[in-house]
């Protein structure tokens, strides 16, 4: 078990999240730029408006479920760490181990990342300096597949993250302000996003189109496999084309609507953890995804179907500003998603560290990571993350098209770049499905294994509802791996990769950990 500085007062977490702060990290950090997004790709996916909304219902209640679900966990157990420590007392250290190693080598890294260039790359729209292609350092190529390289675009989303964590080795105060700030300013933007769309925005071309037909399927894409004995479907296919597209169009609303988990791995700095934690949940899932879904319902009542299938660049919230204010709704989305994003990478800044913390205390990091500064956060665990994510973002992919040919730029001729951390976030995807469905099963273990440990708080629904959310998750993850093979199974690689970084952490890490406390 971890020591979180017990022996020491003054090194001790600070409690200071209390409950209105700990649902701001849990809608912050859901909150980015994905709900701007996202509704292109399921909309081309699925073809019909009907089931594009029932898709974020979906979510919606798989969300919430599973928020419900880890709100016993955290209240049980109410430790920095949240999930890693969940997995480590379910089953093992080596299990928590492998998520808390996934979590920073991609998803929370990745994430941020991917964040941090958003931002940037919104940015851009109000200062065109700030562009993917106005080079500090130009491509260096690597080998055929990759680069490495330095923007305007690329430096100012490195900036953001410096600036984030440095921000967040000031203390709570600081960050929960940020948090706070920023996560008010994104709810009211998407509220007058939806509010705009549905009340401003509908029109009787838009609504004949989409709701007239609201469950006939057209244009759909077709799904295929990279298994050869996996036949290629679409939702026009009869019901397992509609569910297998169902499924996929998934990975876009539940990874829109993903990172609630962060907040319990802050719990040791919420205020009445066991009661504050799943509240706190329920309250930031349950009011997000009732606001994207108010969203989509404004992009519905705004353009039809397939100008939302066909947004430039899949930039639907963009499409919608542009129908209702002209050429200004670019300007005025840019600024909504810089603010989004901003608020969203702090979240992940602040939260993601602490996991990094809780596995040094337990031997299975870098010693110096379980370490608090004079401010009482893990200072060193938020740099580590901080510089592994600036890391992440300036390798490139060079794009090339199905022959095998590099993708040059239309206006300059120029080889076309993608971002490592792209693919890297595609990867995990199936992997981070597989993680929250283990977590949930880990409640029905330590209702069995220790049944008499104080729960505060019982799941509500249980054993239904978090039955139901595992056997959703697992279905998706099926789907995936039979229809998105090329991007999943790199995912369990890099999970497995795990393993024998675990038994290296095992024998040498404990070494270096026994060494550091004598130093202390």
């Amino acid at each position: 078990m971890q020591d979180s500085g017990k022996s020491d007062p003054g090194h001790r977490f600070v409690r200071g999240l209390g409950l209105w702060d700990a649902t701001m990290v849990v809608a912050g950090s859901m909150i980015g730029s994905g709900i701007f997004i996202v509704s292109a790709d399921m909309s081309r996916t699925l073809g019909a408006a009907g089931w594009l909304l029932l898709a974020w219902v979906a979510t919606g209640v798989l969300t919430v479920v599973g928020a419900l679900s880890y709100g016993e966990l955290a209240a049980m157990m109410p430790e920095a760490g949240g999930q890693y420590v969940f997995l480590r007392e379910a089953y093992s250290p080596f299990w928590g181990f492998l998520y808390g190693w996934t979590l920073f080598l991609v998803i929370q890294s990745g994430t941020i990342a991917a964040v941090a260039v958003a931002f940037a790359r919104y940015l851009g729209v109000l200062v065109p300096a700030i562009s993917p292609t106005a080079w500090i350092v130009p491509p260096i190529d690597l080998s055929p597949g990759y680069a490495i390289s330095l923007s305007t675009q690329q430096a100012v989303g490195i900036a953001l993250v410096v600036c984030l964590t440095w921000t967040n080795t000031r203390g709570l105060e600081l960050g929960k302000w940020l948090q706070n700030t920023f996560t008010a300013t994104k709810v009211a933007t998407l509220l007058a996003l939806a509010g705009i769309a549905i009340l401003v925005g509908s029109n009787r071309e838009a609504i004949q189109a989409n709701f007239a037909h609201p469950w006939q399927a057209v244009n759909a894409a077709t799904i295929g496999s990279d298994l050869a004995f996996v036949a290629t479907t679409s939702a026009t296919a009869g019901l397992f084309g509609l569910l297998v597209a169902f499924a996929v169009a998934q990975v876009g609303s539940l990874f829109s609507a993903d990172a609630w988990n962060n907040v319990t791995f802050t719990a040791a700095e919420v205020k009445e953890p066991r009661r504050t934690l799943p509240l706190a949940l329920l309250l930031g899932t349950g009011s997000v995804v009732v606001l994207y879904l108010l969203v989509n319902v404004g992009y519905l009542l705004t353009l039809p179907l397939a100008e939302i299938q066909s947004a430039p660049d899949d930039r639907v919230a963009t499409a919608v500003l542009a129908r209702i204010f002209g050429s200004g709704g670019a300007a005025i989305m840019a600024v909504a998603i810089v603010v989004s994003t901003f608020g969203c990478n702090n979240g992940l800044i602040l939260a993601g560290a602490r996991v990094t913390y809780a596995m040094a205390r337990d031997g299975l990091f870098l010693p110096a990571a379980g370490i608090l500064n004079r401010h009482r956060v893990p200072g060193i665990a938020l740099w580590l993350q901080g510089v592994w994510t600036s890391l992440l973002i300036l390798p490139r992919t060079r794009l090339r098209d199905a022959s095998g040919a590099l993708l040059l730029d239309p206006a300059t001729g120029q080889p076309r770049y993608g971002n490592v951390y792209s693919n890297l976030l595609d990867y995990v995807i199936f992997s981070v499905l597989l993680f929250y469905a283990l977590t949930i099963v880990a409640l029905f273990v330590l209702r069995r294994t220790r049944p008499h440990t104080p729960r505060p708080y019982r799941a509500f629904g249980y054993p239904l509802l978090p039955g139901l959310y595992v056997l959703a998750a697992t279905a998706i993850a099926v789907a995936l791996l039979l229809y998105k093979t090329q991007t999943t199974w790199p995912g369990l690689a890099i999970v497995l990769s795990g393993a024998p970084a675990y038994f290296l952490w095992r024998r040498f890490g404990s070494r270096a950990t026994t060494a550091e406390t004598l130093r202390r």
